[in-house]
């Protein structure tokens, strides 16, 4: 794998990413100790993480995920600086108030999460810190419209900014991004950058894969002209791209109950377990078959091979869904697939939008 540069930045990356919000809540941490250190030989030194995981998030779980990444580093003297480490400041609250009383995201409130952050993961940077979701309030998470009136943002894009410049400055952060972000969000921030010398953003995490292809309905053209890279994230879309829930649904006795979708509530009354994207993950999964490949190969290689995606940010929950996921690096889509693959799209448009 050849490093990936993000955006306009001198920040470079490896192609796959490890999402780690597993860790603490489906993952125990000896484990993900383990899985740290064997995406690292592999040469996966990108890492993600944030201040609100583990997911699904709760009170009695809230920075566990920093805190074991933060345990791995002191247990292994001199690997900080062989990884590349990516944290988020969580948006308003979003109906989770042991992150943050308020219902905003103050210049306050991202330089004391950016300092709990730190704390927790025992280091003194953080590479890549991004803002997890807007404080303005933009159709995210599955939510399909915009609508002014539900309008509560009490920090402007520039505030935010300027707070992050303040960490930078004091060497607490390298670089900034995004998450869960929309075009004009993207625009606003790289104009406010470059209006005033504040730090000019250098990605955005947003979902991507075969059932929600929704960034290339604006920010494709949005990122690229601005140079800011993506960092796809649910690839797999929690498992139903992996076909574990095609004969079973994502209930019922026969449901894996191990996985997030069967596993929890909360998670299904998210996209990821509407009836349309079981639907149309099952026709991808189907298309793998009739290609002579798994689902999750055809899943992953999709977004390791697109122009759109700089880095792919993949989860897991064993080691061996981990080796899986690294081995399916190199698999080249045939053209005819690919018509195959937007075909189905066409159909049935992005159904975990």
């Amino acid at each position: 794998m050849q490093d990936i540069q993000l955006g306009r930045s001198d920040l470079k990356v490896s192609p796959i990413c490890l999402g780690t919000m597993t860790f603490g809540e489906q993952v125990n941490e000896a484990d993900a100790h383990a899985m740290l250190s064997r995406a690292l030989e592999r040469g996966v030194y990108f890492w993600d993480t944030a201040e609100m995981y583990s997911v699904p998030a709760r009170a009695e779980t809230f920075g566990a995920t920093e805190t074991i990444i933060g345990n791995w580093f002191r247990a292994n003297p001199g690997k900080r600086d062989q990884v590349v480490l990516a944290s988020k400041v969580a948006g308003p609250s979003r109906g989770m108030p042991w992150v943050r009383e308020g219902k905003g995201m103050t210049a306050a409130d991202i330089v004391a999460s950016c300092d709990a952050s730190l704390r927790r993961l025992q280091t003194d940077v953080i590479d890549l810190y991004q803002i997890h979701w807007p404080e303005r309030h933009v159709p995210a998470f599955g939510n399909l419209y915009y609508d002014p009136k539900k309008e509560t943002s009490e920090t402007t894009i520039r505030e935010q900014l300027e707070a992050l410049a303040g960490l930078a400055k004091a060497g607490k952060i390298r670089h900034v991004g995004l998450s869960n972000e929309t075009p004009y969000g993207v625009h606003e921030f790289v104009r406010l950058a470059e209006q005033h010398g504040l730090p000019r953003v250098a990605s955005v995490q947003n979902a991507y894969c075969l059932i929600n292809r929704s960034w290339e309905n604006g920010l494709d053209e949005t990122c690229d002209r601005l140079g800011v890279s993506l960092l796809a994230y649910s690839p797999l879309a929690f498992g139903l791209l992996t076909g574990k829930y095609d004969e079973s649904g994502i209930t019922g006795p026969n449901a894996p109950k191990e996985a997030r979708i069967a596993g929890y509530e909360s998670v299904r009354k998210q996209r990821w377990g509407r009836p349309e994207s079981l639907v149309g993950a099952k026709r991808y999964n189907q298309l793998a078959r009739d290609h002579r490949m798994t689902p999750a190969a055809l899943a992953l290689a999709f977004c390791y091979t697109k122009w759109q995606v700089a880095s792919t940010i993949i989860g897991v929950r064993t080691m061996a869904q981990l080796e899986e996921d690294l081995n399916v690096w190199g698999t080249q889509l045939s053209e005819d697939l690919l018509r195959e693959i937007d075909a189905i799209r066409w159909e049935l448009r992005d159904p975990a939008q």
